[in-house]
């Protein structure tokens, strides 16, 4: 099976339903950014860190695999997939985890800039991504309405990297640092 297909050639995708639209219609940009956070995600799980942290990373990338299908199906021609519905489960999952690493962590007190640790840096890259996904599937929303669990579910994950940022720089031994007025 060849990898390339040439159907994109003049800049048109097809979405699931096969309808095809221009590579830079919000759909394609929504889905596609999600895509890129997952590819984030798993650069951050190649960074050695708890097993428990990289198990939930990769329900992470199972659930936004879906999530990007949910976005990509056009649902004038196709009903969503089962397997691409996000639930009010998978959200209290994101916000246990948040709940689990926020106890090992002092409290906040001052903003806090990217960096500290490499993994921490990599988690701050997947929370900024997040929130463009999620500024993309808000908008998105607008044209082509969506389940609003996927929305709260983007929001949540970007919460979960700021907290995960935080705990694997301490983690490391290395120091937040700190924003200074």
């Amino acid at each position: 099976m060849k990898i390339y297909t040439k159907t994109g050639d003049k800049g048109k995708t097809g979405l699931i339903g096969g309808t095809r639209v221009a590579k830079s219609d919000l759909r394609i940009e929504a889905y596609g950014t999600v895509d890129e956070l997952n590819s984030h995600i798993g650069l951050l799980i190649s960074y050695p860190h708890t097993r428990l942290n990289s198990d939930f990373l990769i329900q992470i990338q199972h659930l936004l695999f879906a999530v990007g299908s949910h976005l990509a199906t056009d649902t004038t021609v196709t009903n969503i997939k089962e397997v691409s519905v996000v639930s009010e489960s998978d959200i209290r999952k994101v916000e246990s985890e948040i709940d689990r690493l926020n106890q090992e962590l002092p409290e906040l007190r001052q903003f806090i800039l990217p960096g500290g640790a490499a993994v921490g840096a990599q988690s701050h890259i997947c929370r900024t991504v997040a929130r463009r996904a999620e500024r993309r599937i808000v908008e998105m929303n607008e044209n082509y309405p969506i389940d609003i669990e996927i929305i709260k579910y983007i929001n949540r994950l970007s919460d979960y990297f700021f907290v995960l940022s935080r705990y694997l720089t301490l983690e490391k031994g290395h120091e937040e640092i700190f924003w200074k007025k």
